[in-house]
């Protein structure tokens, strides 16, 4: 009984360093959407460093003489690690406090991120992305949660429409922030820009977002915290995703032969079965079989991966088809802008346009149809161009930005409110993986039939997707 009751007395002083905000602060009746802003520092500053970075890669391979497909793992190490531990950091957030570990997600990305950028070998730029993938997760995984749980039901689903547009924020911005960076600085600021928006997310964080437990009794003080931690199913996660990722990013160019590539998804498929049956049989599963089994929430799990695979595919093809036909960089950047714009619009004020007595379930089905129009559209294009291609892009856009905050309304709604963190974890892996494939599908479409006929096989193929998320969609 020592182990349980050392972990216990731990869990408790971890509770107690969550400070409550200040009562000027608590008693505004508007005090909500200063939390929401705080948490939409979070979800910019992580699809900033995911766009920013990509645009560092030429650089990269001039800079330490490497191939690229040495360097592709500067953003495949990050990936690894954040599927790996969104889960179990979410386990783990709705034990000792949601605050707690955000904040800490803060502190450990901005350190790493200054790692980074004073990174001298490829292997310690390597490494720091990794640590960096850590606080990456700790600020992930709780996003949604400090959302869904921080503000009335009834602004719920604009909360989250906000905060889906400081990530598209962050998604525009950053190309054009990394080539300026590039250009007129070094490499380096594109991993230091990180730095003062973790120090000023944390600031934020400490002063504006609610203690978890207000009266200071949590989970920790129940019996959810008996029982171990579940290591085994954090093993069997950590290890069938990087298989997944592995595989998917052999598509991308990490030169593996065939037989490992089918090893690899033979591997992953493996190790999700064993996660599977792991899962059932922990006393304190990281992933609790309940949670995902509710038909509810496996659906709008599996909307939100389309969600994001719809997001990203568009903006890794549409560069490579712009260049085929001509586009220079600066109008094909333009045009591509076109997208996380359109998303950021709706996800914020598109959906006052809908009839108010449209429920969550309606929305979500009106956005993924009209993301199908917008992608038929594109793959209609008998020579795109950047006007050309702009119409279509704000489309799906615009649809994608319906789709997803009522949808994750829908998800969140239906989980219990001691699981929120973990529910919001496994939102934002199921993402994770929707940005893999959506990296991964034009790059390996292209290679085998060009970027024309690659490229508008994809976007047929992803408007078929939509239309199954139409079905998915329900409340």
């Amino acid at each position: 009984m020592a182990e349980p009751a050392a972990a216990s007395r731990l869990l408790d002083t971890l509770q107690l360093a969550e400070r409550p905000r200040p009562r000027a602060v608590a008693r505004w009746p508007h005090a909500h959407w200063l939390a929401v802003g705080t948490v939409c520092l979070g979800a910019f500053l992580g699809q900033l460093t995911a766009s920013v970075t990509s645009l560092v890669f030429p650089a990269l391979e001039g800079h330490f003489a490497a191939p690229f497909a040495a360097v592709e793992w500067v953003s495949l190490a990050y990936l690894l690690v954040l599927v790996a531990l969104l889960a179990p950091v979410g386990r783990l957030s709705d034990l000792i406090g949601r605050k707690t570990v955000y904040l800490g997600g803060f502190a450990v990305f901005a350190a790493a991120s200054l790692g980074a950028g004073l990174a001298g070998n490829l292997g310690v730029l390597i490494a720091c992305r990794a640590v960096q993938a850590v606080g990456g997760a700790m600020m992930q995984a709780n996003s949604v949660a400090l959302v869904a749980r921080g503000v009335p039901e009834r602004a719920m689903r604009t909360a989250l429409g906000v905060q889906a547009a400081a990530q598209a924020l962050g998604l525009a911005l950053g190309p054009t922030l990394g080539g300026l960076l590039v250009a007129h600085a070094s490499w380096r600021w594109a991993f230091w820009v990180n730095v003062p928006i973790g120090v000023l997310g944390m600031l934020a964080g400490w002063f504006l977002l609610p203690r978890t437990f207000p009266d200071g009794r949590g989970p920790a003080r129940t019996a959810d915290r008996e029982g171990r931690f579940d290591l085994a199913g954090l093993l069997l996660l950590a290890a069938s995703s990087t298989a997944l990722l592995l595989a998917l990013s052999a598509a991308s160019g990490l030169p593996l032969p065939g037989w490992a590539v089918a090893a690899l998804l033979a591997a992953a498929a493996a190790g999700t079965l064993a996660l599977v049956r792991q899962e059932r049989r922990a006393d304190r599963p990281l992933v609790p079989p309940g949670l995902v089994n509710t038909p509810g929430i496996r659906a709008g799990l599996l909307v939100a991966l389309i969600g994001y695979l719809l997001l990203f595919c568009p903006l890794v093809l549409e560069p490579v088809v712009l260049a085929g036909h001509g586009t220079g960089t600066t109008a094909a950047g333009a045009a591509i802008t076109a997208l996380p714009a359109a998303f950021a619009l709706a996800a914020t004020v598109g959906g006052a346009l809908l009839p108010r007595r449209w429920s969550d379930a309606a929305r979500c089905r009106c956005g993924a149809l009209t993301a199908a129009a917008g992608l038929l559209a594109l793959a209609a294009l008998p020579a795109p161009g950047p006007w050309t291609s702009a119409g279509p892009l704000l489309l799906t856009g615009y649809g994608l930005g319906l789709l997803l905050p009522a949808n994750n309304a829908l998800v969140m709604r239906a989980i219990p409110a001691q699981s929120s963190a973990v529910g919001g974890g496994l939102v934002n892996m199921v993402r994770s993986l929707g940005t893999a494939l959506g990296t991964a599908l034009p790059v390996l479409a292209v290679h085998q039939a060009g970027p024309a006929a690659g490229g508008r096989v994809v976007l047929l193929l992803l408007a078929a997707v939509a239309a199954l998320a139409v079905r998915l969609c329900r409340g």
